[in-house]
């Protein structure tokens, strides 16, 4: 898939931005659907990404039903996750290219799998980072 074969991404900034991702914040507008693109776009199971929100899994699959329940914190995390799964489809290309990189070794990363920083908005930083480095000609 690409971006403009992806809906809830057209709402989601091109890059992390702190201004924009609080605006979605409090709009009230973040819930559910956007923690399942999450899932949808990646491929992942409910452990991979209740490991990155550092909630139970019973926690993240509550979130199907209680979707207005999601604390901001959580919020924050899905919509920098996802400015980063758009980031990383428009430097790949596709998801399944992206999401290739993100589960292998990567030298930047301590040969570690990108992936394995998603967990901390740092982490979602850096690899963004790395991203917009390869859009100007850096490998890897």
């Amino acid at each position: 898939m690409t971006v403009k074969e992806i809906g809830i991404l057209q709402d989601i900034p091109s890059r992390i931005d702190n201004n924009k991702t609080l605006r979605m914040i409090n709009s009230g507008k973040v819930g559910y659907r956007h923690l399942q693109a999450i899932k949808t776009l990646t491929c992942l199971n409910d452990k991979k990404i209740s490991a990155w929100f550092d909630v139970s899994e019973k926690t993240y699959r509550a979130f199907k039903t209680h979707g207005d329940d999601i604390k901001a914190r959580i919020q924050e995390h899905t919509i920098m996750a996802l400015t980063l799964i758009k980031h990383g489809i428009e430097v790949f290309g596709t998801t399944d290219k992206f999401t290739h990189w993100l589960e292998s070794e990567n030298f930047y990363f301590d040969k570690k799998p990108p992936i394995e920083f998603m967990n901390t908005y740092s982490g979602i930083k850096f690899i963004d980072d790395r991203l917009t480095a390869m859009e100007y000609g850096d490998n890897n």
